[in-house]
């Protein structure tokens, strides 16, 4: 108990210490954020106990958590900011105990912004859609999360992730660089743990392209757990004999390896069969056959050749031996060091990688992701960051929160009695955070009032915002237009 509070005690303290400026308004913001789960705009916050100052203050706290110096070098010194940040939050993250590796997510999801004409960069979007016939898409901004997936102490453990890196993705750049850049910035920080050890990255199919694992096999420690679509072909390592040797450029891939045509697969390489429970306590057995040293078609700046994986086919089966899914997962295993991680591993790790969406769902519905309303996309930025800092003060907090299930909620799955070293939900721990501060207090110092502020000059008229259209890709004309702040 006396650990776990010097430990939330020196994530404030260190985190208040980075804030360059209004470090005491940031500070009260992070901890309103991290106890009200009730609020409905970002400006009820000030009406918590925990905010000290005026409403006002709210969005002094945003626009000043981050300001660059100089505009033309924003995105280098936002980036610089971000790794100070990283390796205060690096420190949240747990040794492995029972698998011998650091696991890490990664994916993205949109901030619909359709209404904000005046907004800079604003382009087409995924976004899911329920209505039929509508097509799954919105306007506004992307965000890629990289994420650290910290163990569980079994299978009824609450989703929890430790937000490490969140960024915007510009329209005018790919997820998947994003994505791999945050990657680069986690494993080569010196000051980490991450960059020795052996580290897995889970992500869905998205992150399957070769642009993007050509851009992370460099990171010799790094094993990618990836997701590739069951309509793909892939190769396997060509083998020279000695009478093939001629001139000319070598062969690289030998046979198809068709995923929609069995008849390619050959017998596989490895194979397990794990017991396994489902939540509606069905008995299933999992089957994970694997075929090592496949090879995918690269380009001529991704020479994909030079590395190969491992393909896992992954079928859920009852006790009959019929499919309790229709259809199989498919995984791929690519990095220098694929081998040290097993089958069974593999699976957990990408079945983890499902908390991740409980994170976006509990950070749009109770920590206000999607609430703040802005014209500037440098606040919208300020405010994501200040939101996953809040996710991450939850977790800290976590193992001193009490579960205080309502009469109601006693009897749900997951919600009543706590196993040994098993943590809370995030809504318990936001719904008992508020006690949590008051007893070990707050690095912020109290309000000082300033008295009544000036105002506008009389006579000062700043305008009409410009309306800026939505940027399209492969219309140059509003991808030109549309990124003018």
């Amino acid at each position: 108990m006396e650990s776990d509070v010097r430990k939330l005690s020196e994530f404030r303290e260190k985190l208040h210490q980075s804030f360059p400026k209004r470090a005491d308004a940031v500070t009260d913001l992070i901890d309103a954020l991290a106890c009200s789960g009730s609020a409905g705009s970002p400006v009820e916050l000030s009406l918590n106990t925990q905010f000290q100052r005026q409403y006002g203050s709210i969005y002094d706290a945003v626009k000043n958590f981050f300001k660059p110096g100089d505009p033309q070098n924003a995105e280098q010194e936002r980036t610089e900011h971000q790794q100070v940040l990283l390796r205060i939050l690096a420190g949240l993250c747990p040794a492995p105990a029972r698998r011998n590796f650091h696991l890490f997510g990664l994916d993205t999801t949109g901030y619909p912004r359709p209404f904000a004409d005046t907004l800079a960069d604003r382009g087409i979007n995924y976004h899911p859609n329920p209505a039929p016939g509508n097509k799954p898409i919105a306007v506004g901004h992307n965000y890629s999360v990289l994420t650290a997936l910290p163990e569980k102490a079994g299978n009824s453990s609450p989703p929890w992730v430790i937000p490490l890196l969140i960024r915007r993705v510009p329209t005018d750049k790919k997820s998947v660089d994003i994505g791999a850049a945050q990657v680069a910035d986690v494993l080569k920080d010196e000051t980490l743990p991450f960059g020795t050890g052996l580290c897995a990255l889970a992500g869905d199919s998205s992150y399957s392209a070769r642009e993007f694992l050509g851009q992370v096999v460099e990171h010799g420690n790094l094993a990618s757990i990836i997701r590739v679509r069951g309509n793909r072909t892939f190769n396997r390592m060509f083998e020279q004999n000695d009478s093939d040797k001629k001139k000319g450029h070598p062969r690289w891939y030998g046979a198809a390896f068709d995923m929609k045509e069995p008849s390619t697969w050959g017998k596989p390489d490895a194979e397990e069969i794990v017991p396994v429970t489902l939540k509606n306590g069905r008995n299933c057995r999992v089957r994970m056959e694997a075929w090592h040293d496949l090879l995918m078609r690269g380009k001529r700046n991704i020479p994909m050749h030079r590395h190969p994986f491992t393909l896992i086919r992954i079928t859920v089966e009852d006790n009959d031996g019929k499919f309790v899914f229709r259809r199989p997962l498919w995984l791929i295993i690519i990095g220098e060091r694929r081998h040290g991680i097993s089958l069974t591993c593999a699976y957990d790790a990408y079945r983890q990688r499902y908390d991740m969406e409980h994170f976006f769902r509990f950070g749009k519905n109770r920590l206000l992701l999607t609430s703040y309303q802005t014209p500037d996309v440098g606040h919208e930025e300020n405010w994501w960051e200040i939101v996953g800092i809040a996710y991450a003060q939850l977790y800290a907090g976590a193992p001193l929160a009490q579960n205080l299930p309502r009469p109601w909620e006693r009897w749900l799955p997951g919600v009543g009695e706590l196993r040994s070293g098993q943590l809370v939900s995030p809504s318990m721990a936001q719904r008992d955070m508020p006690r949590i501060l008051q007893e070990i207090g707050t690095p912020a110092g109290p309000a000082e009032p300033r008295g009544k502020s000036p105002g506008r000059t009389q006579g000062y008229h700043p305008g009409r915002r410009e309306r800026l259209p939505i940027i399209i890709k492969g219309n140059e004309s509003s991808q030109k237009n549309a990124r003018a702040p």
